[in-house]
């Protein structure tokens, strides 16, 4: 309560006269608050970000967030900062998420979707071709490793309770070298690290807010594989695509991204492959921190979207000889869920 009561007080001293009411935004995975302030003046909307000293540090998000408005990217526009307590306040991208606009009913009409996906498409390769090395944290070795490290921590030992022998450990160890091995070998870019339907927003002509999409949520980005963002486009935790949409709009993407000059594989067949294998570290990673944000935080309401990520993980352990053991494995730990989500 003290914490909301010095935001209150610091939006006051920078909107000095101008009345406002101050309710929650969004929920976050981390110890970010996100508060809309409306004004009794009828005045647009505004978005507070309380970052807490000591849990956040707001000066990533304000990085990237430059790096990626200088790309041409539509973020939220920084209107007042407070860096020592952790305070910003930001234009309003609206409340419509990707997600929420595609489970509404609007998403049954696959062209629909197709489209909104491309203009997402059309947003990420502008940052991509923005990117230039020593900017941005490298998603080097030591960071993909201690990511899919949360898998065996989190996921296996303390929610599914299971204590893994030193075979299945080695076993495991030898999954991640090769994953690693092909992660690694990828072009860099810069990543945003959760492109998803959770962080960009669904802006409509006519609404003011400017281009589709908004991105949100982009303060972990770093230099890295450039499969990566397209993984969490498209093999997302929260809703499901079928394959033949995904390899359509990723096929689409690769041969545009030729055009402009980005970085990626003369084949298209090497380039889905280093998707897939991406894919494989970010599922491994997202398992651990779903399951953490349950056991440690108390914050249970990931626990539904992780037959999904699940799902993805097995087809593409199915579909790469090399992570054959790494299914059996999966298979110990529990049976093949049932095919669940959305599909267009």
């Amino acid at each position: 309560m003290q914490r909301l009561e010095q935001l209150r007080a610091w939006l006051a001293a920078t909107l000095p006269g101008r009345s406002f009411d101050l309710a929650p935004a969004s929920a976050d995975a981390s110890f970010r608050r996100y508060f809309r302030a409306t004004f009794a003046d009828g005045s647009p909307s505004r978005i507070v970000m309380d970052a807490p000293p000591g849990k956040e540090d707001i000066r990533p998000w304000l990085q990237v967030a430059e790096l990626f408005r200088a790309a041409g990217a539509h973020v939220p526009e920084v209107l007042a900062q407070d860096l020592e307590h952790g305070f910003l306040l930001l234009s309003d991208l609206g409340s419509t998420t990707y997600l929420a606009a595609l489970k509404a009913g609007s998403g049954a009409d696959p062209h629909r979707a197709a489209h909104l996906y491309a203009d997402a498409l059309g947003s990420l390769a502008a940052i991509q071709h923005a990117s230039r090395p020593g900017v941005l944290p490298e998603y080097d070795r030591a960071l993909l490793l201690r990511e899919m490290m949360l898998f065996p921590e989190w996921y296996v030992t303390r929610h599914k309770g299971v204590a893994l022998s030193e075979a299945e450990t080695a076993l495991l160890n030898t999954a991640f070298e090769r994953i690693l091995a092909v992660n690694l070998a990828e072009p860099k870019v810069f990543v945003h690290r959760d492109y998803h339907s959770r962080n960009l927003m669904l802006l409509e002509a006519g609404d003011g807010l400017g281009a589709n999409p908004g991105i949100i949520d982009f303060q972990d980005a770093v230099y890295g594989p450039i499969s990566y963002d397209l993984v969490s486009l498209f093999k997302d935790a929260y809703i499901r695509w079928d394959e033949e949409f995904i390899l359509d709009l990723l096929i689409r993407y690769w041969e545009t991204a030729r055009k402009l000059g980005l970085p990626v594989r003369e084949e298209f067949a090497d380039f889905h492959r280093d998707f897939e294998w991406m894919g494989v570290q970010r599922h491994l990673k997202v398992l651990g921190i779903f399951a953490r944000l349950c056991h440690r935080d108390g914050k249970d309401g990931y626990l539904a979207d992780m037959p999904l990520v699940m799902d993805h993980l097995r087809r593409a352990c199915k579909r790469w000889r090399e992570l054959g053991p790494l299914l059996k494995l999966l298979d110990r730990l529990e049976p093949e869920e049932t095919q669940v989500g959305y599909t267009f």
